[in-house]
């Protein structure tokens, strides 16, 4: 009969070797990303799944919710209760006065000033509703309802801006991905030549000077391909950093963004859908809310109230004291109930209109900013398409350069070879023919980068993935 490894360890070894595998399990999730090749939409939400900015928001916007809660419970009645026991002497004198916050209350008959002390008590239970405010409980919660949307309209503010910026560094990354590549290429068409141009120079069929320049022109060409890699490694740190995993390494999938989209066109929407122009209403409705507030406070409130209480003394009627422990138990009962009216401070009057002056300057202010925002997302959405456009037509361009320029290198490294042109020619054609390979990869990402700036524009990456997804290759 076989039996159980791991029941054979017993329950303090098995939590031991929890312990001891914890960090080596930890370790593995940690490298699960640096495991994983990243598209651009795996990208995309991890930053908005771990990036810090988003779960602030997050945050921010479970607090605003449970404020919204919070003011609802204005609507409920209070009930409360006090019990306090005391000892000490009584002495008074006639007179009234106004209520201080730190004179106590005393209670009982004028009589002979005496240091003796006594125990007293009281309890009480305080029951009071606001049947009516004349709006101003529903103005509170409309103010904590505003603070809500604010606070939705600011995650998905953020959650745009972090999207983009990750999508905006991953089209540059993989730019500079298609720029080694290219740098890669120029050196490894450098290393043949150069081998080829030293075998002349070593058979004297050439002379030396060829062979130094062909020597120059590999060094440059590895000298552009680490400034190449540099660019690169940068980029895919400081990815790495707005999705929320600084200092890890990751690799990317191009996938489509390699070759043009199936469709450079996106759907229309308005701009004041766009996450920006809606957290800038949302500070509009605040202040509306605000404001509303200040306008109910002009009205009285009402009130019903009921209060019971006991009291207890060790003083009976005659004056005298009793001592011991009579007067620490609440002898004496009484109610009482009735209605409330709290009117405004009459006085105040000037006040309340210079608050209200100013919530209607602050919302006017609030207005002027929205309006000024949809100009700004009106006019980036105009750019963003003429940039787009400019991007299409030099991708149509670039694959023409790029055939002339590999044909041209093919010619002048066969009239090199056949002793027709010098080695300047050469370099020339294939300086050109490493630039033309790097303008037509730029080119094809480049209308992407259009396409993915008319979506910001638009307040809505769905569509650009829609797109990307349209172009996979399984796709269409």
């Amino acid at each position: 009969m076989t039996t159980n490894p791991w029941k054979s360890l017993g329950k303090g070894a098995s939590i031991l070797l929890v312990f001891i595998l914890w960090p080596v399990l930890c370790i593995a999730q940690t490298n699960d990303l640096t495991a994983k090749v990243l598209t651009l939409e795996d990208a995309m939400n991890y930053a908005l799944q771990h990036y810090p900015a988003v779960r602030a928001s997050l945050e921010q916007v479970s607090a605003a919710r449970a404020g919204v809660t919070l003011a609802r419970t204005q609507y409920l009645p209070q009930l409360s209760g006090v019990y306090q026991a005391s000892r000490a002497t009584q002495n008074q004198v006639n007179g009234i006065w106004l209520p201080t916050p730190i004179t106590p209350t005393v209670i009982g008959p004028i009589g002979s000033s005496s240091g003796q002390s006594f125990w007293s008590s009281q309890a009480a239970a305080f029951f009071s509703w606001e049947p009516l405010d004349f709006g101003l409980r529903s103005a509170r919660v409309g103010q904590a309802r505003s603070a809500e949307e604010k606070s939705q309209a600011d995650l998905d503010l953020t959650q745009l801006q972090v999207a983009t910026a990750v999508g905006n560094y991953f089209l540059v990354a993989v730019a500079n991905e298609q720029a080694v590549v290219a740098a890669q290429a120029n050196v490894d068409h450098w290393q043949v030549l150069n081998n080829s141009i030293h075998v002349l120079v070593d058979n004297q069929l050439r002379p030396g000077v060829d062979g130094s320049r062909a020597d120059a022109e590999l060094a440059r060409a590895n000298t552009q391909l680490y400034q190449a890699q540099q660019s690169e490694r940068v980029v895919l740190d400081t990815l790495a950093s707005l999705m929320g995993t600084a200092g890890s390494e990751i690799q990317l999938d191009g996938g489509p963004l390699l070759d043009l989209p199936q469709t450079a066109s996106l759907l229309e929407s308005s701009v004041s859908d766009h996450p920006l122009s809606r957290d800038q209403m949302a500070s509009v409705r605040q202040v509306q809310a605000e404001e509303k507030i200040e306008q109910r406070s002009d009205y009285p409130r009402l009130f019903v109230q009921a209060e019971g209480f006991a009291r207890g003394s060790g003083v009976p009627n005659n004056g005298s004291i009793i001592g011991n422990w009579n007067g620490a138990a609440p002898a004496r009962g009484n109610w009482v109930t009735g209605i409330t009216i709290l009117f405004p401070d009459v006085f105040a009057f000037k006040a309340r209109s210079t608050e209200e002056q100013i919530s209607k300057a602050n919302e006017r202010s609030e207005r002027a900013h929205y309006d000024q925002t949809i100009q700004d997302l009106t006019g980036q959405t105009r750019s963003a398409r003429d940039q787009l456009k400019g991007a299409e037509l030099i991708a149509q361009e670039t694959p023409i350069e790029l055939a002339a320029a590999r044909q041209s290198e093919t010619q002048s490294r066969t009239r090199y070879q056949s002793g027709l042109t010098t080695i300047a020619e050469v370099a020339e054609a294939e300086n050109l023919l490493a630039q033309a390979e790097t303008d037509d990869a730029i080119a094809r990402l480049n209308v992407w980068r259009g396409l993915f700036g008319v979506a910001y524009a638009q307040g809505n990456l769905q569509n650009f993935l829609q797109v990307l997804h349209r172009s996979a290759p399984g796709d269409h």
